[in-house]
């Protein structure tokens, strides 16, 4: 059965039952719908001086193409702390239309542990994505329209980019203004998906409506001849696209397939961006349950990095416990054997690719010093063999060990696991970052890549050294570094599974994004556009003869 049979044959609670569960009033709530809702900020305020509940952060090793698991994962354990009496509630990330019609078709979990309406949540939501590009586009349209009338405030040079949410390759790079009117400067300009905007970026790190407009009007969108930069406050950009953003900003509520409930908001990539839900969904959940569940994108190295380092720290919060995902076969195939042979029992490669597992809990326990439980996500060819493998080489470094099937049991799948983070949470942890702010952007660079990835240093293109020095220059030399990288590997080559031999990180490019308030470097071949696949989700995507949605997965 597909993850939208499943889903669909489920009976949802109306939304104003599950808001009413946790807490939230009726005028805090507006409701689109029977199954979906917007959460006023008001809702916060109200709740602010309640005491956190505690913050558990799933994350996971080096994916394959396909992911491991880590959505329903937090979802199963959603669901399972449920199960054993405890008030939970997840914060996640929205989809992005990119990868639901490009490689994954979905990403609200899968089997018994979906947040739902599923098709809804990987679709069109709430609007908030769309909003999201609107806002984006009103600004390069308004930087345009400036130029076109007379160009006041002097660009020499325009940064800023469209956006639209979807993998199109062909919209890298682009020209534009070719119709030969009079006073249109035709300009090569180029997209960037949606999730990869520094609006997105904004969105999520905002603390609230004042905070996301002073973060809007303090985007860099060009430069003069003498190299001074030209601000959205600059062309009075932010009120507009503060206005656009308004409804967008409240928090989207959910629920699973066992009625757990769901804030979903915000939702940058974790590889070309800095991949969490937004801090107002995060700060807002922790007033409304006992027990957080959040997710980082793609692997511990990059998704979970970000979190800490950028998150975390700008939001003033830690996590109380993290759980590290992973799955054999990934393990099998980071231990170089061929995705076709995967699903046979293979020690040998389970063996060379636990070291993948092992960098990535080093990181969270060691660097982070934070406490950490790997799940592993357990699939049906998976052989006893190989999880009592898996067992005792955890056990041999002190590690703790939770074999879930949630995908297949929902929340019973996932009552050890439930079990084991309680007790995880009461230890005492700290966190430690990846670097010091007021390092130079290269020296904070260097601390991820060889702190956090391995690597033994890191090339700096001579373009990306230039704009190092402008950016530091310009003041902002104190900010934190998001660092774009593959997702298949620690170092920047995507086909560099293993890493047995020393590495270094490539650095092409770094972007100022002085709104969101961090630094981008540009790694190895990372494009801020993906493109889509030789055969993409969209083609197994339909209506059936009754109007339902198939191929969603």
């Amino acid at each position: 059965m597909e993850d939208v049979e499943i889903a669909r044959s489920t009976k949802l609670d109306k939304i104003v039952d599950i808001a009413s569960k946790i807490g939230i009033e009726e005028e805090e709530l507006e409701p689109y719908g029977r199954y979906k809702a917007k959460i006023s900020l008001k809702a916060y305020e109200r709740l602010k001086n309640k005491k956190d509940g505690k913050l558990v952060l799933v994350t996971a090793i080096n994916p394959t193409p396909l992911g491991e698991g880590k959505t329903t994962m937090a979802i199963g354990l959603a669901d399972g702390l449920q199960e054993i009496g405890k008030k939970s509630i997840l914060a996640l990330r929205e989809p992005s239309l990119g990868p639901v019609f490009g490689i994954k078709g979905g990403a609200t979990g899968g089997g018994h542990s979906q947040i739902a309406p599923m098709e809804d949540i990987n679709l069109h939501f709430t609007g908030d994505i769309h909003a999201i590009t609107s806002a984006n586009n009103l600004l390069s349209a308004m930087i345009d329209n400036h130029i076109y009338f007379g160009n006041e405030l002097g660009f020499d040079r325009v940064t800023w980019k469209r956006c639209v949410d979807l993998n199109d390759r062909q919209l890298r790079k682009v020209e534009t203004g070719l119709s030969g009117e009079k006073n249109i400067v035709p300009r090569e300009d180029g997209f960037d998906i949606s999730v990869a905007s520094e609006i997105m970026a904004i969105f999520c790190l905002a603390t609230d409506v004042k905070d996301l407009k002073r973060r809007i009007g303090n985007i860099i969108v060009g430069y003069t001849k003498e190299n001074k930069p030209i601000t959205a406050s600059d062309l009075k950009a932010d009120g507009a696209l503060t206005v656009l953003l308004k409804d967008a900003i409240n928090p989207n509520l959910v629920q699973t397939l066992e009625h757990t409930p769901a804030i979903v908001h915000g939702g940058p990539f974790a590889n070309i961006a800095h991949g969490c839900n937004s801090i107002i969904a995060t700060k807002m959940a922790l007033k409304l349950g006992d027990y957080v569940i959040t997710e980082a994108g793609f692997g511990a190295d990059l998704g979970a990095e970000k979190f800490l380092d950028i998150k975390c720290r700008k939001a003033d919060i830690k996590p109380d416990a993290v759980v590290c995902v992973a799955t054999i076969k990934a393990l099998k195939y980071h231990g170089g054997m061929p995705k076709e042979e995967i699903k046979n029992e293979n020690i040998e490669a389970l063996e060379r690719g636990f070291r993948n597992l092992l960098r990535h809990v080093d990181n969270l326990k060691n660097k982070y010093g934070l406490n950490v439980i790997v799940a592993i996500n357990k699939y049906t060819h998976d052989t006893e063999k190989e999880i009592e493998f898996l067992r005792n080489k955890l056990k041999e470094h002190d590690i703790e060990l939770s074999l879930v099937e949630s995908w297949e049991k929902g929340g019973k799948g996932a009552i050890d696991l439930a079990e084991k983070i309680v007790r995880l949470t009461d230890k005492n942890s700290h966190l430690n970052f990846a670097y010091d702010l007021d390092k130079g952007i290269k020296e904070k660079i260097n601390d991820v890549a060889t702190k956090i990835y391995g690597a033994e240093g890191v090339e700096f293109s001579e373009e990306a050294s230039e704009q190092i020095d402008k950016i530091e220059k310009l003041g902002f030399g104190n900010l934190p570094v998001c660092i774009a990288k593959t997702q298949y590997s620690f170092s920047d080559d995507a086909k560099n599974l293993e890493c047995l031999e020393p590495f270094k990180i490539h650095v092409q490019e770094v972007i100022l994004k002085s709104g969101a308030e961090f630094v981008v470097a540009i790694t190895g071949k990372i494009m801020t556009m993906p493109g889509l696949p030789r055969v993409p989700a969209a083609e197994k995507i339909d209506l059936d003869e009754d109007g339902n949605i198939v191929g969603i997965f």
